[in-house]
């Protein structure tokens, strides 16, 4: 059997025995969608990726191919929509994705699923997807699937924020391409960062509330919401610790590994 936590990278007689063991079946879903002019538009896929192959490797389980489109970027967290390169999905769609995915390997035998999200927006087309995907097998007479959805984000130590932010965490909503995601690609992929051209604008500042068209100076023309100056491999490496071994004990306390 080919030793590989990527299931794309398996034939199907290694793919159904794994399946057969039990494996869980993890599942990256980002986006392709602007972060300033210093990271490349495959953060949000990137990330949650790198994630989930680490979680899959302490777990037994399957990393599937990653969703590299998500929802449509909201002004407040990116505003991706403005920026040529982004290209996004209706939530429909996103859901509808989710659905056909999870029912297809549900049919084919997997029961535990591991929803990785990696982009703001996602959320909740991401539940919908899921929950149709677990009414059509419900339906189908398979009622023995157990799902995670999950934001990989969520899972830090507040030691380490206090550590990387001693004057105080921005938010996850205003870390779009600042601080945390440059300082994870930086320890992941640093071959696509470009420090050099980190804009100097500081911490953005929104009302509480959307605008639908933004207004004129609404949007950050960047497109980075908060500093990423004085971004590092080594605070990537403090944040990936975290999240993965955060998300491992969930995982393996969820399923009972």
């Amino acid at each position: 059997m080919v030793e590989t936590v990527f299931m794309a990278e398996l034939s199907w007689p290694e793919w159904r025995e794994k399946i057969e063991g039990g494996a869980i079946i993890f599942i990256p879903i980002g986006a392709t969608e602007q972060h300033g002019p210093h990271l490349p538009l495959n953060v949000d896929v990137i990330l949650p990726t790198a994630v989930c192959e680490a979680v899959a490797r302490n777990t037994g389980g399957l990393v599937a191919p990653s969703l590299a489109y998500g929802y449509k970027s909201m002004p407040r967290s990116g505003g991706g929509q403005s920026f040529p390169g982004t290209a996004s999905l209706d939530a429909n769609t996103l859901s509808l994705m989710l659905r056909d995915i999870i029912r297809d390997m549900g049919v084919h035998g997997v029961r535990r699923f591991v929803l990785v999200n990696g982009h703001f927006e996602n959320t909740w087309p991401v539940v919908e997807g899921l929950d149709l995907a677990l009414r059509e097998l419900r339906r189908d007479g398979i009622a023995d699937v157990t799902a995670m959805r999950l934001e990989y984000w969520d899972f830090v130590k507040q030691a380490t924020l206090d550590r990387i932010f001693p004057d105080g965490f921005p938010g996850t909503e205003l870390e779009h391409a600042s601080l945390i995601e440059t300082s994870l690609m930086l320890k992941l992929r640093p071959d696509l960062v470009d420090v050099s051209k980190i804009p100097q604008e500081g911490r953005a500042s929104f009302p509480p509330y959307d605008i639908f068209p933004p207004p004129p100076g609404y949007l950050r023309e960047s497109g980075v919401l908060a500093d990423a100056r004085g971004a590092s491999a080594e605070i990537g490496e403090w944040l990936l610790h975290d999240h993965v071994s955060m998300i491992t004990a969930a995982v393996k306390k969820e399923f009972g590994l």
